[in-house]
């Protein structure tokens, strides 16, 4: 566990921020905030490096960012240890969170060497035949980076890496409930050679969250979060570029033919991993009605083994959410599903923030588990009878980043995904893969623009042509 400590990456004020272990309440760091007029001299020093970062050769950007992943590589496990401590995640997950991050910095380091414009063929139109040029990706300036608890370290590394891959600076605003992966992240692109004033680490209230976000030298917010923030943020922001990843419903469809033992286990991990609390987390699992019993039965023992507890501890399968808040809400949600009719299978109980894995059925679709983002560890498993069943049921959610199909019929599973509205569909997977390389965002209300990045960097920046006339 990472020790007490005092940072300092802002101008301190009255009330500083204490960070907490989420399992034992421990105390891990105690950080400064910014007050909202502390705020504006930050704003503008972010936005007066911009130049300075746009002036940032591609190859020099491409080795800060190289370099950073290699000295994450190299401290692995002190990331690892406090993503556990002020997340919550197992040390097993959190490993995984580390390694991911890596590759993201990596990938981002990739962008700069390519994807730097187009030839532009100006003689396919009559009139232009001497005319040449092309356009060049340009950054945008200032950066709002604003991410969310749950994964600490490598969600911001998908915001600040194609961000400095692109020749931007940022002011980031990370989660006031795990911000340490953030700044451990931020101090390792500074020794990698990163410029400090590229980016700036912000922590405050909902007031220094307002005042980055309706600034006029933000060219563009980046955010990942809940519904009710990213609706106060578009309502706020003014004439700026908006990306936001406002979380999801996922459904999973299993189909009669699947391979029963891949799917419940792949639907037990995306259920339940890091707690739950996972936007892409498989969160209605739709399974047909021939092998329903089944399957139930399977998932309802394998969930029935998972081990709760001490993220530390290797054996340790689900560790606390978040808060113990968050886990009341979330047994509140439970309950009011049973007493509309639903059923418990397994689970449910709570200790503090911890919520034992729960799996329910019959649950009515008026209910808060079905119809919204639970965001903890509670699954629910239907029956459907036709494949056309299935696929209504899956799209009955006002909102979509992923889903997943389990079926050994190709011709089946690629009709599935067709009809799925969604911002991805993981066939023979749960909805809860992501490669860090692809697009990710979501459909329907809320989806607006995509993570990924290679898709980040070019939200990131803006084409420039250049015309010649010979």
């Amino acid at each position: 566990m990472p020790e007490t400590a005092t940072v300092e990456p802002m101008t301190r004020t009255s009330e500083p921020l204490v960070v907490y272990n989420k399992y034992d309440g421990g105390e891990l760091a105690t950080l400064a905030q910014c007050s909202e007029a502390e705020v504006q001299v930050e704003l503008l020093n972010a936005a007066s490096a911009a130049p300075a970062a746009a002036a940032m050769p591609r190859h020099e950007r491409g080795r800060i960012l190289d370099d950073a992943a290699g000295l994450l590589q190299q401290r692995a496990e002190t990331a690892a240890e406090l993503i556990v401590a002020e997340a919550g995640k197992t040390i097993r997950q959190a490993r995984k969170e580390v390694s991911r991050a890596v590759n993201t910095l990596r990938l981002s380091a990739a962008e700069t060497r390519r994807n730097a414009g187009e030839v532009v063929p100006f003689d396919s139109f009559a009139g232009s035949e001497n005319r040449h040029g092309w356009f060049t990706r340009e950054p945008l300036g200032l950066i709002a980076a604003i991410t969310p608890y749950n994964d600490p370290l490598n969600l911001v590394a998908h915001k600040l890496g194609p961000a400095i891959a692109a020749g931007n600076t940022v002011i980031l605003k990370p989660s006031q409930l795990s911000p340490l992966a953030a700044t451990f992240l931020v101090d390792l692109l500074r020794e990698a050679g990163l410029p400090a004033e590229f980016i700036t680490v912000v922590l405050g209230d909902r007031s220094v969250a307002q005042a980055i976000i309706s600034s006029r030298l933000v060219r563009m917010v980046s955010f990942t979060g809940g519904f009710a923030t990213g609706q106060a943020i578009a309502a706020n922001a003014g004439i700026k570029r908006l990306s936001m990843e406002l979380g999801g419903n996922a459904p999973v469809i299993v189909f009669d033919d699947a391979n029963l033992r891949d799917a419940v286990e792949a639907c037990v991990s995306g259920s339940f991993w890091a707690a739950g609390q996972n936007c892409i987390g498989a969160q209605r699992i739709l399974v047909q009605r021939a092998i329903f019993e089944t399957f139930l039965e399977s998932f309802v023992s394998r969930t029935a083994a998972l081990k709760c507890g001490d993220p530390r501890l290797e054996q340790t399968d689900v560790g606390p959410m978040i808060s113990a808040a968050s886990a009341a809400e979330a047994k509140r949600k439970i309950d009011d599903a049973v007493a509309a009719g639903a059923r418990l299978l397994a689970g449910g109980a709570l200790h503090g923030a911890i919520l034992t894995p729960a799996v329910l059925t019959n649950v009515p679709r008026s209910c808060q588990a079905w119809t919204e983002e639970l965001f903890a560890p509670v699954v629910l498993i239907e029956p459907f009878d036709a494949d056309e069943e299935a696929i209504m049921l899956a799209n009955d959610s006002e909102y979509a980043l992923q889903a997943g199909v389990f079926t050994k019929d190709l011709n089946r599973a690629l009709a599935t995904a067709k009809a799925i509205d969604a911002g991805g569909v993981i066939i023979n997977d749960s909805s809860d893969y992501r490669h860090d390389a692809m697009p990710f965002g979501g459909a329907k209300y809320g989806s607006m623009g995509r993570e990924g990045v290679r898709f980040a960097y070019e939200e990131m920046t803006q084409p420039k042509v250049i015309a010649i006339t010979s």
